[in-house]
């Protein structure tokens, strides 16, 4: 985003905590990621025990906002129905996590004149990133990309990669990130079990990430943030 524009703000998120019927609104302006969860991490805070500390993202992917549960012991409801698969969101449509309830409303809000409401925009592209696990043993465990090629595999008594996963699903080694361009690449490296982006199977020829991108290393889940 250029220096001293006004981000386009395109929808907004309505939550009502239910103990204290205090309102939140969280607008989310072109090409945001918003993650939900308990820990303090996350964009939107829902300090609620049968939310996962890193439950939900909702991310922007070509014109639309897409939620996608981050493995969450308690699933993700839109419209009353779990999705297991990324999910378009649509005006009108009722997040659930169980039983904490959102909204996800259309907004067209001048930026400039939102009072206290928490604006969540595109983030700055450094070149750097960071893998927030959501599952697993090191469930909210922070990996920073601080190299241009990082090796992801199980964590062995030999492992000698960047990233080594306590999951007897990943491979020794299971996937590769290169810093191409200023863009994070993933590439899978024959791994047993495969790698998944969004669902999505990749192979050795490589998937380039976007914010806010869920990854599937065998049965281990995280979430890719840029910055």
């Amino acid at each position: 985003m250029a220096t001293g524009t006004k981000p386009l703000v395109l929808a907004k998120i309505l939550w009502e905590d239910p103990n204290t019927n205090h309102r939140e609104e969280f607008l989310l302006a072109e090409g945001a990621t918003a993650t939900i969860g308990r820990s303090d991490s996350n964009d939107i805070i829902i300090k609620e025990q049968r939310v996962s500390r890193q439950h939900a993202v909702i991310n922007y992917r070509d014109g639309i906002f897409v939620i996608s549960d981050l493995g969450s012991a308690n699933g993700v409801y839109v419209n009353d129905v779990k999705i297991e698969q990324p999910f378009p969101l649509a005006a009108g449509d009722v997040i659930r996590l169980l039983v904490p309830e959102m909204r996800f409303e259309s907004a067209h809000v001048d930026a400039g004149q939102m009072d206290s409401t928490t604006l969540i925009t595109m983030p700055i592209n450094t070149g750097r990133g960071v893998l927030t696990i959501s599952t697993g043993p090191q469930d909210g465990h922070h990996f920073y990309l601080v190299r241009n090629r990082i090796t992801i595999g199980r964590a062995t008594s030999s492992a000698d990669w960047e990233i080594c996963l306590q999951d007897s699903s990943v491979s020794r080694p299971h996937a590769a990130l290169e810093l191409v361009d200023n863009v994070w690449v993933l590439r899978d490296l024959g791994s047993a079990n495969g790698t998944r982006v969004n669902e999505a199977p990749i192979t050795e020829k490589g998937r380039a990430l976007r914010d806010g991108d869920v990854i599937a290393f065998g049965n281990t889940m995280a979430v890719f943030r840029v910055g």
